[in-house]
């Protein structure tokens, strides 16, 4: 009888690469799942961001529209850059170096906003004591680990890619993470990859295990319909006249008289 083929990926890929870059990112993923699932049937009304505008706004008004932006931003140039093909961008008529050039500017730049947005949303949170004396334990998890995925990122680009001599995670990093969603994973695409995009993907797949259990379940319940719903019309209060009496005297809306 002929054996089975072994993959490719369990043939080469040591017990260490196999815990890593496939039993390690499995884990987050049904983490991440059945945590969704869990956190919406037991905890419907903590689904929120928990606002604490009411606190304190100076920093939260600038802080917030640059993390957000910037991570919007990242999260697009990331799917950009990991869930499609160098093939397909090529066949697009988009060049290596052009995609490269425009992914190291535009991410960079979108680094630097999430980076700065960040920074200044935990600065609100340490230096502000109302706000400090409000932080629960999943924002002291989700803040560090938030942290850890932004820097570790953005010094990675930076380092290789701005700095550096340059490397393709297109054909490497991109190639494992394309294969874990297709059950098909490819542990030695990233066991060679550098130091600093093993670290940042490790913390991004321990950042989506912790993502049902933090405040960054209110992504899922974006306000969609808030644009399309009609003006809301405040007119102010008329303010009660006093009514006159038959004396002449002014007497209050409700009809009581004053005591002479």
């Amino acid at each position: 009888m002929n054996a089975v083929p072994t993959p490719l990926a369990a043939a080469s890929a040591s017990g260490a690469d196999l815990l890593l870059w496939v039993a390690v990112p499995y884990i987050c993923l049904a983490v991440f799942v059945v945590g969704h699932i869990w956190r919406f049937r037991q905890d419907q009304f903590g689904w929120t961001s928990r606002t604490s505008q009411l606190l304190e706004h100076r920093w939260l008004r600038w802080g917030s529209p640059l993390f957000h932006l910037g991570a919007f931003m990242v999260i697009a140039g990331h799917v950009m850059g990991l869930a499609i093909p160098d093939s397909w961008t090529e066949a697009a008529g988009i060049s290596e170096h052009t995609y490269h050039t425009t992914a190291v500017w535009g991410g960079s730049v979108a680094g630097v906003a999430m980076v700065t947005g960040l920074g200044m949303l935990c600065a609100r949170r340490l230096l502000t004591r109302t706000i400090r004396l409000s932080t629960n334990r999943s924002d002291k998890l989700l803040f560090p680990l938030l942290s850890a995925t932004v820097l570790l990122g953005i010094t990675a680009t930076a380092a290789h890619n701005v700095f550096g001599a340059g490397y393709d995670y297109r054909t490497t990093v991109s190639v494992w993470f394309r294969g874990l969603f297709v059950l098909q994973p490819q542990p030695e695409a990233i066991a060679d990859a550098p130091l600093l995009f093993q670290l940042h993907a490790l913390t991004a797949f321990l950042l989506f295990a912790a993502w049902p259990f933090t405040r960054l379940v209110h992504v899922w319940s974006a306000p969609i319909g808030y644009l399309a719903r009609p003006y809301l019309v405040y007119r102010r209060r008329a303010t009660p006249t006093a009514a006159p009496t038959a004396g002449g005297r002014p007497r209050s809306a409700s009809g009581s008289r004053r005591a002479a």
